[in-house]
């Protein structure tokens, strides 16, 4: 994370104070607010979870290069004959995982990131499911940024990892956009950094309170918003500027909000009885 921000007692407190991100959260409260309030949502929350858990996987793989239609992820079942099949498959297994590991999370964050990794890279090598050595590669061509040195990686890692323990009195937008950004910067395994920072994210997300039935994917967002605003955004959270760190939460906010239209558009085609 910047080092602008980590000389505050609270690095996720004074992140939340920077220009536009109150506002933000403001936003993304509200919308949250409303789509748990739809009729819908009373009668049918089992399957509006469902079906924002298929999309926000869809959407996660989109981004890791994987841009298959809604339909052909919902009907396909062979997902490891090859390389677009595999990050498809890799995504909708990190998403049914991502609610397995909320009660973990605030006591061991850096034993659920070794779990995502392992569950996204679905291999016994010897580089699955532990941060990268000096030396060792990343494969992760869709993010254009500098790679930190392992010695980096491991440093950041476990200041992140004690950020969360400690707890933060953040809004849950602040904190999922900083655990998403960090992994993203640092791309801490050999493969599947997006996957996992995007699944870190849900997690935070969900175990916060903030979406507790994970009806808001904010991977819809990230993708509706393009692969290009979403790396122009990461620039911005790696710059560590207070304007690139804002930019950052505000874009990782939008997305929580094309998250909620999504599933709201699900709710209402429910209701037509049309899905």
């Amino acid at each position: 994370m910047s080092t602008n921000a980590s000389s505050a007692a609270d690095p996720l407190v004074a992140l939340g104070s920077l220009p536009g991100v109150p506002d933000a959260v403001d936003s993304v409260r509200k919308a949250v607010d409303r789509v748990y309030g739809h009729r819908v949502m009373r009668r049918r929350s089992n399957e509006i979870t469902s079906e924002a858990a298929l999309r926000g996987a869809r959407a996660s793989a989109a981004l890791s290069g994987a841009d298959w239609a809604l339909e052909e992820v919902r009907r396909r079942t062979d997902f490891g004959s090859e390389s677009e099949a595999r990050t498809v498959g890799a995504a909708l297994r990190l998403t049914a995982e991502a609610g397995q590991l909320l009660s973990i999370w605030r006591q061991s964050p850096l034993r659920v990131l070794a779990r995502l990794h392992l569950v996204a890279a679905a291999d016994s090598g010897d580089t699955v499911g532990r941060p990268r050595l000096h030396g060792e590669p990343v494969d992760e061509l869709l993010i254009e940024l500098p790679v930190p040195d392992a010695d980096e990686v491991a440093g950041r890692l476990e200041g992140l990892s004690q950020l969360i323990i400690a707890g933060s009195s953040a809004p849950a937008l602040v904190t999922a956009a900083v655990v998403h950004g960090e992994l993203l910067a640092l791309r801490p395994f050999g493969s599947c950094n997006g996957l996992v920072a995007r699944a870190a994210e849900r997690i935070v997300l969900i175990g916060s309170g903030l979406d507790p039935k994970a009806i808001c994917p904010a991977e819809v967002g990230h993708a509706e918003q393009g692969r290009a605003a979403y790396a122009a955004a990461l620039d911005g959270y790696v710059s560590g500027t207070p304007e690139g760190m804002a930019a950052w939460i505000t874009f990782c906010g939008r997305s929580v909000e094309l998250g909620v239209r999504e599933s709201t558009a699900v709710c209402e085609a429910l209701q037509r009885g049309a899905a």
